[in-house]
């Protein structure tokens, strides 16, 4: 079927994403990735691992001073790691 009007790539490879449900991990993938971006490389250096399951983002944290730092943050680490995504990926942060 042809359609009469021409469409973004952009918009017709996100209707295949969404159709085959690899939105999802494709926006846990850019979060992860925000992380270094957005909260730099001197706190990138303290975390081990990372990873997202149930819209939650665990971080292990090496330190504990910039654990407690990042506790008290983390509302607005999270509001800033989705808005670089374009959507809500994420609704809570745990450090361990």
């Amino acid at each position: 079927m042809r359609h009469k009007d021409p469409q973004r790539l952009s918009a017709v490879l996100g209707e295949v994403l969404r159709m085959q449900n690899l939105d999802t991990k494709l926006n846990e993938t850019r979060l992860l990735n925000a992380w270094e971006k957005r909260l730099g490389k001197s706190i990138n250096a303290y975390t081990k691992g990372k990873y997202v399951k149930d819209k939650t983002l665990f971080v292990h944290v090496t330190s504990a001073v910039l654990r407690s730092d990042l506790m008290m943050s983390r509302y607005k680490i999270r509001d800033m790691l989705n808005a670089e995504c374009g959507t809500t990926v994420i609704s809570d942060i745990v450090f361990r």
